[in-house]
């Protein structure tokens, strides 16, 4: 949520932020300012009865004391009176944080001054490109065909035991999607990002902490006897870890990486382009979160943008970066960078990778806060990114590395896997 403090004295700052990203419902920030001026005043008269009453109980017990019992008594009277005021508002002022509340959870972050003006993944600004796109041989496949080929994947024995884009790997598949899962691991770390495991599931705190809930309630896989949700990403319950914690400034940076299986609903997901790997409902993730003091979180984004751009390197893939345009930046990120891979096969771009920066958004929903040396108490910036996600990359290897003779395995892999190619069986 952005900061009532910051709407207040930057209004002018903030609808231009929401115009980047095309937000069309301005008139919440006047409602905002509005309910938030009415909660001060609650406030500011709770605090005065409150004060009052506190004062004519002093007086009261003072002139019991003096044996003035008859001036107490009348005294009583007025103290009844201020406790029945002090109640109505205590119940007006919570009345008026729920609308207050209400209305924030409506309010997306503000885009970055960087973030190219546009309404959908078309208008996103491509800032780098690296590594050669392979030619194939005359008989090359996608992925999916690929995957049954050489007996990876089995896209049709995962739809038996659940249900389409619940996968099932095999054999080398298997041993390969391993393989990447302790690649991305060891590189994360050896980074300097702290290894965690984490739940798989979490609740409506933690959902509403990073702004899963309510803005993607849809998109979650959830278990109503529990009132649980299936994680979409190992950046919720990684960024949990720190909900309602105050950190000094000379804990951060905090830096955590980890892996975990995914969970999305992709409700309405159909067609060519959602075959095989390139739309899951189920997936493998390495993630890393970092939580930052204001002044760096932008130099970190930068830094976690090279740390991807190293990975994919390792890995010999062809890729590119974008800078998301307003219209397609996420509901709790000011600046998002997506990675993608050139898919020969397919002849497209695959999304493997999204490094957002969210500023104070999420610390403000999960009460995350560091005390600066002077004595301050400020939000803590958050940052997250993919590190990678399987599914894609996978799809990318089988693609790019597919010769006539079987698929070439990345160098970088080789000793994590234990082979150096696939062959037909």
């Amino acid at each position: 949520m952005l900061s009532l403090p910051f709407v207040r004295e930057n209004k002018a700052t903030v609808i231009e932020g929401l115009k980047r990203r095309g937000f069309s419902q301005l008139e919440l920030i006047d409602q905002l300012l509005d309910l938030d001026q009415h909660r001060r005043q609650a406030q500011s008269d709770l605090d005065q009865k409150l004060a009052e009453a506190n004062q004519k109980a002093k007086e009261i017990g003072a002139l019991f004391k003096s044996g003035q019992t008859e001036a107490a008594q009348q005294l009583k009277e007025t103290s009844a009176s201020l406790k029945s005021e002090s109640k109505s508002l205590q119940e007006k002022l919570q009345e008026l944080e729920k609308s207050l509340l209400k209305v924030r959870t409506q309010i997306p972050n503000i885009a970055h001054e960087s973030v190219p003006l546009g309404s959908s993944d078309e208008d996103n600004e491509e800032i780098f490109r690296a590594g050669d796109i392979p030619k194939l041989h005359e008989n090359a496949m996608p992925h999916w065909e690929l995957a049954a080929e050489y007996r990876l994947i089995d896209f049709e024995l995962g739809s038996k035991i659940t249900g389409a884009g619940f996968p099932v790997y095999t054999g080398k598949g298997a041993r390969l999607q391993r393989a990447l899962i302790n690649f991305f691991l060891d590189f994360n770390t050896q980074a300097g990002y702290e290894e965690t495991q984490v739940p798989h599931l979490v609740n409506e705190d933690s959902g509403f902490g990073t702004g899963q809930l309510p803005d993607k309630e849809g998109q979650m896989y959830h278990v109503q006897n529990d009132n649980l949700y299936l994680i979409p990403t190992a950046e919720v319950p990684l960024t949990n870890i720190y909900r309602n914690v105050l950190l000094n400034a000379a804990d951060l940076p905090i830096a955590l990486t980890g892996y975990t299986p995914c969970f999305r609903r992709e409700a309405g997901s159909y067609g060519a382009h959602v075959r095989g790997l390139n739309r899951l409902h189920q997936f493998d993730k390495v993630e890393i979160v970092r939580l930052e003091t204001q002044e760096n979180s932008m130099t970190a984004l930068e830094g976690m943008v090279e740390h991807i751009k190293a990975l994919l390197q390792a890995l010999e893939l062809p890729y590119r970066i974008l800078r998301l345009c307003g219209g397609d930046l996420g509901f709790t990120s000011t600046l998002t960078y997506d990675f993608e891979v050139f898919s020969t096969a397919q002849n497209r771009w695959l999304e493997i990778s999204s490094v957002s920066n969210f500023n104070s958004f999420q610390a403000e929903r999960l009460q995350l806060r560091y005390k600066t040396r002077d004595g301050k108490k400020l939000s803590v910036h958050t940052l997250n990114g993919s590190s990678l996600a399987l599914p894609r990359v996978m799809a990318g290897i089988l693609e790019n590395c597919q010769t006539p003779d079987g698929i070439q395995i990345p160098k970088a892999l080789v000793p994590y896997c234990g082979f150096e190619s696939i062959q037909k069986p």
